[in-house]
């Protein structure tokens, strides 16, 4: 009975760690077989501990070129969708125009719409210009489907302003320019870093759109889809673990600086 009550009173954190637990099981799974020495090709199963993939990251052929050429996508698609997007959120907030309803609807569509389906649109469009598939239409393709969620993110906290403050520092006679640096941009500034963090995961992780219009050029999740047919090399886990603990100490060093922050509020 103690047992029950135990839960009953401790239900929504229990489920939380649980639904946690749940999510960060494949990570774990990964970090566990980037210390595998798999007998075989194919890193499926648990052999005996090695470090020997840690200590040689970049020992499988074409990996790390195809890992820094995602990187280097990631971070221009975010500055383009990034840059576009926050222009296009506060056009949308604080500005009427005709057929101001119908953009909206529009920014959703990439959103809405299978991957695959835009992955083919795409390509129809670059062949019928004649462009030639690679690193630019990649790159096109990737500033087009994240520009969307860019704008969802930084026009939700560009609608929850307050206009008081623009007002406030515009009766102490701050200029339009020194208005946006000091008062608008610090207040979106949360929105557009969480656009900008979306974009950024997004065109690193996309396989559908950027396979249709890669022609020959290989990203990391192509490079790791062409190596699953013919064997699965333990580097690409040791990657994966890499990126995931990249991942977390950012979370962890945001949530410091918050939490520094509102103790110097306080």
């Amino acid at each position: 009975m103690a047992v029950f009550t135990w839960l009953k009173r401790r239900l929504v954190v229990v489920a939380g760690l649980l639904t946690l637990a749940y999510l960060l099981l494949p990570n774990i799974v990964v970090t566990v077989f980037s210390f595998n020495k798999p007998k075989g090709r194919f890193n499926y199963e648990w052999q005996h501990f090695s470090a020997d993939a840690w200590r040689d990251p970049c020992g499988v052929a074409d990996m790390c070129g195809s890992l820094g050429l995602s990187l280097q996508i990631a971070l221009w698609a975010t500055i383009g969708a990034t840059a576009l997007g926050t222009m296009i959120a506060f056009a949308l907030v604080r500005y009427r125009f005709r057929a101001r309803g119908a953009v909206n609807s529009l920014i959703f569509l990439p959103m809405a719409m299978p991957e695959v389906v835009m992955a083919a649109s795409l390509l129809t469009l670059f062949l019928n210009m004649g462009a030639q598939l690679g690193f630019w239409t990649i790159l096109i393709a990737h500033i087009m489907f994240c520009l969307s969620f860019v704008v969802t993110a930084v026009k939700a906290r560009v609608m929850s302003m307050d206009p008081r403050l623009e007002e406030a520092a515009r009766d102490l006679y701050a200029g339009p320019v020194q208005t946006f640096w000091r008062v608008t941009l610090p207040i979106a500034a949360p929105g557009i870093a969480a656009g900008a963090l979306l974009s950024f995961a997004l065109s690193f992780d996309d396989f559908i759109i950027t396979n249709f219009n890669a022609g020959s050029t290989v990203t990391f999740p192509m490079f790791v889809w062409g190596s699953a047919q013919r064997g699965t090399p333990v580097q690409i886990n040791v990657i994966g673990t890499a990126m995931f603990l990249v991942a977390v100490l950012f979370v962890l060093v945001s949530m410091l600086v918050t939490r520094r922050r509102g103790h110097q509020k306080a």
